[in-house]
């Protein structure tokens, strides 16, 4: 095995060791959301601005049977409706079916909590187990030219066939992909590729039973009501620091209040997003690499800085690369989508395809260069593996990056929450859960900003695989703050 390889195989089993292995004979046996209890621990009288409490959650089955292990896959957040305020709250696992969840009462006024169980400790195991069965979720189809016709052919990551195949390899990384060979069609003449879904399934008939749309971030019953939270004539405790890249990123990272970021530690600057970034991306190149998330990026600089002018390079369709001009700042920023897999059904080149390591490698970088990586969403619907390789290459990219190019600043955007009720087994949530687990592994100790993109969307209450617009400013703006 190569060292990477060596490398994918301990990073999946430190996951590995992460998730609970449940087995049930009876839906009944399961955590019962209607059954849990969370009370607080040391309840006051008065709570003030900065205060911490503790939700202790017992966990039971439907037969009022307490659970004596853990795995439950839990979303924490405390929220005031009326102030646009939010924050997640931190979970600890004591692995016998009791929770507590770390909250921290940033601002005063009326507070709420929400306590949801997404999926039951027998849910989670039943997807991590269906996940790492193998590639056949997605069907993914070539485009092959040969002169005026166009011949569409099955490819992947695993095909079983005796025939020829075209393989689409790197070696130095070892990633892969393959399409059938086409009859008197070169393997070179691949020009576009689509997915689309299988309707396969690796859950059991019982395990299914599991996700029925109103078992899926059903609220856990509180022993509680509103939290009083007043001044006490404190302010909110705020790190001296402005943010800066290599910075650690707490949980919480930060809260929403009248839907503006404030991280827990480090500042952002006041200044309206518009003169931030007039100021801040003068002869500037950022690269924003990964998928449709960061794209949204690329067109939030598009709509607000009115000077940026698109360039077209001739790819069209919805996942082109984008590029966007202003010459009197001297200012390019460019989005790019990652490699394999690209899990869409719009038909997209791969006629510049590369993985990201390559990309990155090609980044000549300095002090006036940023770049932006981001990616996870596509790749739930396969092993995790994949998904290893890929962070653990992008990881020896970025060094062999700030090796060369000391000045460049690199910022990882983790990945953040979806829709509650799309087919769970390839989309759910806890997939990107365990992404984000890897990356914090993976990018442990490196001079990268961490934008948490996860923390950001659960303080908010998104359910949408493409946030709000107010979640994309606040996390512009942290970037910004993060180069400049």
């Amino acid at each position: 095995m190569s060292e990477t390889e060596l490398e994918v195989l301990e990073m999946f089993n430190r996951i590995d060791a992460q998730v609970t292995k449940v087995t049930f004979n009876h839906f009944n046996h399961t955590t019962s959301p209607g059954n849990c209890l969370a009370t607080i621990t040391d309840p006051k009288n008065e709570y003030c601005m900065g205060d911490q409490i503790i939700v202790r959650l017992d966990m039971f089955d439907h037969l009022g049977n307490r659970k004596k292990h853990g795995g439950d896959f839990l979303r924490a957040r405390i929220y005031s409706p009326e102030l646009r305020a939010g924050a997640s709250g931190r979970i600890e696992d004591f692995n016998n079916g009791t929770y507590n969840v770390n909250f921290t009462l940033f601002w005063e006024g009326s507070v709420k909590v929400s306590l949801m169980l997404f999926h039951s400790s027998e849910g989670a195991s039943a997807l991590w187990r269906a996940r790492n069965e193998n590639y056949q979720y997605i069907q993914f189809t070539g485009r092959f030219k040969n002169l005026t016709e166009y011949v569409h052919i099955e490819c992947g990551f695993h095909i079983n066939t005796t025939e020829h195949v075209c393989e689409y390899l790197d070696q130095r990384d070892g990633e892969f992909f393959y399409c059938m060979k086409p009859e008197n069609v070169p393997c070179e003449a691949f020009i576009d590729l689509v997915a689309g879904f299988r309707q396969n399934t690796h859950l059991s008939d019982l395990e299914k039973e599991l996700f029925h749309r109103s078992s899926i971030g059903a609220e856990i019953k509180k022993q509680f009501k509103i939290i009083q939270v007043s001044q006490c004539n404190r302010t909110t405790s705020h790190a001296d620091q402005k943010c800066k890249i290599g910075m650690t990123s707490p949980l919480p990272s930060g809260y929403f209040l009248q839907n503006v970021w404030k991280p827990s530690f480090c500042t952002l600057p006041s200044t309206p997003i518009l003169e931030q970034m007039n100021t801040c991306l003068q002869k500037k190149m950022i690269y924003l690499m990964g998928d449709s998330t960061v794209r949204q990026w690329f067109d939030y600089f598009a709509n607000t800085m009115k000077t940026l002018k698109f360039f077209d390079l001739h790819e069209g369709r919805p996942h082109g690369t984008r590029l966007a001009l202003d010459m009197d700042k001297n200012l390019g920023i460019q989005w790019k989508k990652h490699g394999h897999p690209f899990v869409t059904t719009n038909w997209y080149t791969v006629k510049n395809h590369q993985y990201m390591p390559r990309e990155i490698d090609l980044v000549p970088g300095d002090e006036h260069t940023a770049l932006v990586i981001t990616f996870g969403l596509h790749f739930r619907f396969f092993p995790i593996t994949l998904f290893l390789r890929r962070a653990i290459n992008i990881r020896k990219a970025v060094q062999r990056l700030l090796v060369r190019s000391p000045d460049t600043k690199v910022i990882l955007k983790l990945e953040n929450t979806r829709e509650k009720y799309p087919d769970v087994e390839r989309f759910s949530d806890f997939h990107g859960y365990l992404h984000n687990k890897a990356l914090s592994l993976i990018f442990q100790d490196m001079n990268v900003g961490i934008i948490d993109a996860w923390d950001m969307t659960t303080a908010y209450a998104s359910y949408d695989v493409h946030p709000p617009i107010d979640v994309v400013a606040n996390q512009v703006k942290m970037f910004l703050t993060y180069i400049c």
